[in-house]
């Protein structure tokens, strides 16, 4: 898979999380308007996240840098810093509803993991 793939299919994932997260409520009640939409600004951070970005400087300078095609309307340095600090809460429910739905798949994992280990060890033991 490409990173535009993946960016592509994590933003996919985040909009229909957020959607159940917010039930029908808008993320921004007030304020200005801003460049990058707050769901895009949370979507940006999760990818930069994964892909071993470990600030919101070194997030907005490797999209800004890789990715302005996406994301024309990137703002500067600072508001995005800003707007991502505000959205704080929400990535940290938005984490805690994709940790649960990855449970099952990591409770999962340990039982491959071992049946892969008595099959390995089968055929070494024969040899």
């Amino acid at each position: 898979m490409s990173t535009e793939d993946f960016i592509i299919t994590v933003f996919c994932i985040i909009d229909d999380e957020l959607e159940k997260l917010l039930n029908g409520e808008k993320l921004r009640q007030r304020g200005r308007h801003t460049k990058l939409t707050d769901s895009e600004v949370v979507k940006v951070e999760i990818v930069g996240e994964f892909l071993g970005k470990d600030s919101d400087n070194s997030i907005w300078e490797y999209f800004r840098a890789h990715w302005l095609g996406l994301f024309p309307k990137i703002p500067d340095r600072s508001n995005f810093a800003r707007q991502s600090a505000n959205l704080l809460v929400i990535k940290q429910k938005l984490q805690e509803r994709l940790a649960i739905a990855l449970g099952s798949l990591r409770e999962m994992l340990p039982m491959v993991i071992v049946q892969q280990r008595k099959s390995i060890t089968m055929d070494f033991t024969a040899i």
